[in-house]
Order: C-alpha cells, then sequence, then structure tokens
C-alpha cells in the first residue's frame, strides 16, 4: 500500500510540488499569495486493509479527501474529510478520514512530503460503517437517515473527537478520533427536506422528487467550522432552501448559517450569508456565450468549507461548478469563481424564526453578515499559470511561519476520478477527457484525474484577530495505521505548545 508520498520526478505515480515565487503577486486585494501546490496521483491508495490490492475506486482508491481540511495544530496533522465515494450516492462506500502529515518550510510557507498516516473509518454506535448511499437506496425509505452519510465539513473538538457535517440531513454528527458515533446535533426543523406530500424525505439522487422546502437536493450542510475554545459549532448550507427563492431557491442569493452550542447540541442561531451576485461573477468571463443565468444564482454557485477565525469571523470558500473535475476534464467552460470571502456574525439579524419564502430579496429587516473578499483563488492560480480543479472543498489555516504569517491550506475533491452513465456503470475519467472502464489503464501520456493541495501564505497582518484553537492530543487510531515519514529530506515545522498557541 502507498503511504508515504515524495517527490520523485521520474516516477508517474509520485507527488508533484509546483511552486511560485513570493514575490511580485499582487493578484488580490489582500496580502495573501499562492506558494505552491501538491499534486497526489488518482491512482494512490489510502489504507483501508485489502492487504497490498491495487486501487479500488469503490474500497481503497485514494481520492475524494479534500471534501473538507482540518488542521489539528496542537498534534501537527493534518485531516481531510473523504466525500460519500464514488458513483454520487448511488454505489456503498464506507466513509471515512485521512490522517496524514505534511512538511511546511518554516519561512516560505511551501508544502511538501504528503505522508498519509491512517485511514479512519467512520462507524455507528454498534460499529456499522455509515455508507455514502443515497438513503432512499440504503434503507428502503427516503425518510430514514440512518446510516447514509454525505461529509463535507469537518472540525476537531478539544477533546479530540470528531464533529462531521453532512448534506443528506443536513445533520451534524460527532465521532471519536477512532470514527465511533458518539451523537448526533439536532437539525433546526425548517432546513428538513419536505416533499410535495408533506413528508420529510432525504433522498438526493431521485430527480422524480420535487421539494417543496427545506435544503435543496444535494446542498445541505457543506461548510462545518469551530470556536477558538470549542463551545461553538458553525454550520453552512451549500446553497439557499428550496421556498426561499424562486424557482426553488435558485435565483436567491441568501444561505442559512446555523450555530450549533456543543454543550447542548442545540443550535442557537441562524444567521443570512449572500452569495457573489450572478452579474458580478459574469462580469469576470470573457464574452456572454458561457455566462451563469439567472436560476443557477443558487445552484451552480455555493460555499464549499468554512473556517473560524474566532467567535464572530470566518473565513468562508465560495465556488463555481467550472474547472478540471470529471465532467469537463479539460476545463472547457471558464472559471467565475473560486473565492475566499471574510464574514463577521456581528450585528446580523437571527433569523431562526423569520421565513424568507417567495423571495429572492432580504426584507429591509434582516441584516446578513458582512462579507468583504479575501482572496482571489482563482486569480491566484491563473497568474501562476497553475490548472485551476472544479471542486476546491477544505481550507484550513495552517501552521504559524517564523515572520508570524500563516500558512493557509486549501484541498480538492476529485470525485475519486471516477464517473458514472444512468444505470450506475461507472467509468475512469483521465486526464484527456478520455473516459475508460474502471480500474484499466488511462491512454499512454495521461493519468487519472489527481488530487490537489494548494498553500497560500497570509501575513501576520491579514490573519489579525484569529484566535488559533487548541485541540488535546489525539490518541493514534489502533487499525489502518501508516508509517510515519522515514529517511526523507525536508524542513519539518516543529509545533510549539505554547500559551496562547500559534
Amino acid at each position: 500500500m502507498k503511504n508515504t508520498f515524495t517527490w520523485l520526478p521520474a516516477l508517474a505515480s509520485s507527488v508533484t510540488i509546483t511552486t511560485l515565487s513570493l514575490l511580485g503577486n499582487t493578484t488580490t486585494a489582500t496580502a495573501v499569495s499562492f506558494v505552491n501546490s501538491i499534486t497526489i496521483p488518482g491512482n494512490s491508495t489510502d489504507l483501508f486493509p485489502l492487504n497490498g490490492a491495487s486501487a479500488n475506486a469503490n474500497l481503497n482508491r485514494l481520492g475524494g479527501f479534500g471534501s473538507d481540511l482540518y488542521y489539528d495544530r496542537a498534534n501537527n496533522v493534518f485531516y481531510g474529510l473523504v466525500d460519500r465515494g464514488p458513483g454520487g450516492g448511488t454505489i456503498d462506500y464506507d466513509t471515512r478520514v485521512q490522517k496524514f502529515s505534511l512538511d511546511v518550510d518554516p519561512h516560505t510557507g511551501a508544502i511538501s512530503n504528503f505522508s498519509l498516516l491512517s485511514t479512519i473509518l467512520l462507524t455507528d454506535a454498534k460499529g456499522k460503517n455509515f455508507d455514502g448511499l443515497d438513503p432512499a437506496k440504503l434503507n428502503g425509505n427516503p425518510t430514514i437517515l440512518g446510516r447514509s452519510l454525505d461529509p463535507e465539513g469537518l472540525a476537531i473538538a478539544p477533546n479530540g473527537n470528531f464533529y462531521v457535517s453532512d448534506e443528506y440531513g443536513p445533520a451534524v454528527k460527532e465521532f471519536t478520533p477512532d470514527g465511533k458515533l458518539v451523537r448526533e446535533f439536532t437539525t433546526p426543523k425548517n432546513l428538513l427536506p419536505v416533499d410535495d406530500k408533506g413528508n420529510v424525505n432525504y433522498t438526493t439522487t431521485d430527480d422524480s422528487v420535487k421539494f417543496v422546502s427545506g435544503r435543496q437536493g444535494n446542498r445541505g450542510f457543506e461548510g462545518l467550522a469551530i470556536n477558538p475554545d470549542g463551545s461553538k459549532l458553525f454550520a453552512l448550507l451549500q446553497d439557499p432552501l428550496t421556498e426561499e427563492g424562486s424557482p426553488d431557491g435558485r435565483s436567491s442569493r441568501n444561505i442559512r448559517l446555523v450555530v450549533f452550542d456543543t454543550k447542548t447540541g442545540q443550535s442557537t442561531a441562524q444567521y443570512i450569508y449572500p452569495l457573489e451576485s450572478i452579474a458580478d461573477i459574469n462580469d469576470r468571463i470573457p464574452g456572454t456565450d458561457n455566462d451563469f443565468k439567472s436560476t443557477q444564482q443558487g445552484r451552480n454557485i455555493g460555499i464549499s468549507a468554512i473556517t473560524a477565525l474566532n467567535d464572530t469571523e470566518l473565513l468562508v470558500l465560495e465556488r463555481d461548478n467550472r474547472g478540471v473535475g470529471v465532467d469537463d476534464p479539460l476545463s472547457k467552460n471558464p472559471v467565475g469563481s473560486k473565492r475566499t470571502f471574510k464574514i463577521d456574525l456581528t450585528g446580523a439579524t437571527d433569523v431562526s424564526n423569520i421565513s424568507l419564502a417567495g423571495s429572492n430579496v432580504l426584507p429591509a429587516s434582516v441584516t446578513p453578515v458582512s462579507k468583504s473578499l479575501y482572496f482571489d483563488i482563482a486569480a491566484e492560480l491563473k497568474a501562476a499559470g497553475v490548472l485551476i480543479p472544479e471542486k476546491m472543498e477544505g481550507l484550513a489555516i495552517g501552521p504559524k511561519l517564523a515572520d508570524g504569517s500563516y500558512v493557509i491550506l486549501v484541498a480538492t475533491d476529485n470525485d475519486f476520478s471516477v464517473t458514472q452513465n444512468s444505470t450506475g456503470l461507472q467509468f475512469d475519467v483521465c486526464s484527456d477527457g478520455t473516459q475508460v472502464p474502471l480500474g484499466t489503464s488511462c491512454p499512454s501520456g495521461t493519468a487519472l484525474l489527481p488530487s490537489y493541495l494548494f498553500a497560500f501564505k497570509a501575513t501576520a497582518e491579514e490573519l489579525h484577530g484569529f484566535i488559533p484553537q487548541e485541540s488535546a492530543a489525539v490518541p493514534e487510531p489502533t487499525a489502518m495505521t501508516g508509517l510515519a515519514l522515514a529517511g526523507v529530506s525536508g524542513v519539518w515545522l516543529k509545533r510549539r505548545r505554547e500559551k496562547g498557541g500559534q
């Protein structure tokens, strides 16, 4: 099994590192600049126990782990949350978390030496695996969420437990560090998906289902963050509620951000996060042929990840559905939005008991969270000549560097480099756009679509107000654990356990 990746350009299966000088890059309105990236091959395997078997997309292929990203600064390790697996909810997949380490240059912030440490399966209290299958397919009943799980957001409690947000519910669950369910939070009733028969309906793969309220299909809690002392969770839907915008929420900009009390598991407030307007996004796209339509505002534009700066301020990764991915491996459609915004909840209206049904416009009585551009990911990558993946879904503030600046990391979800047809038959997607039968070789000179980790450097001034969260030491899982880096040269940024953290 592959568990440690080093930069060996002569090998097709190795990680590739792309670096850009930090000097002279002024594409953003803030002092955040692209440093470098790591490319993790699409045919890599995780540590699911298959006795050294080759990558199997439905079992042990190392993919999809950029659904969210969390940096545990107390232990100097990273966690990548894996999505519901290949097949888009139509095929069995044991949901999981990937634990890994990186070397971080303490001066430049450049990342290197990706090393997979462990693969942690998520199970219920009885040890049965959570499954990426759509609830209707797994349970035979779309009104039961059960063990169906589409993991999209990840945060770690001070005691080392995992908080995972789910799109199917939407839901928030707590797991032990070895992946065993502890409890489920109470989802606000107005977010639950209700169909035209008046039933709560958790399915997302049946296009014949007509939803009338609650989260849109496949648009549940996409972002999850924890405040510095671990008392609050922030969960952000990917797009507006079905009834809060016409038609079906797809022309609205208004997304609900929910605050949970981690002690009680109950929500304490809801706020409105406004998506960037479709008009502003279209203005960045040359010409008009490929512009987004008004009904794509609350569907093709959405949020992918959030991370907390302190008790009231957060960073939000917002994106469109364009870029290199299984649906467009050659990125023929121009990218309009891959941006990170800074928001502040101070002064925003609690809309827990306020309905926005039937309107794309906020009433005058509702004040949304304040929002400003933090840095433009797509512009930074374009200036560096780096390709822009579609699904940038993981966002984390990494280690503090020698000059007081911080590394900000962005991770991608590559969908395991798999697509499927209407009957569920799967195909591997190659970098030239070729689709081949699952598990067969791509054409010569091409490869499966990889996963990416991007490193950016933010000055201390740019992260003014950031209060790092310190986690307790997390015990190493007893199964599916890889080897630590050995004999690999590189600069390792050690975690300093100082008062106040880093």
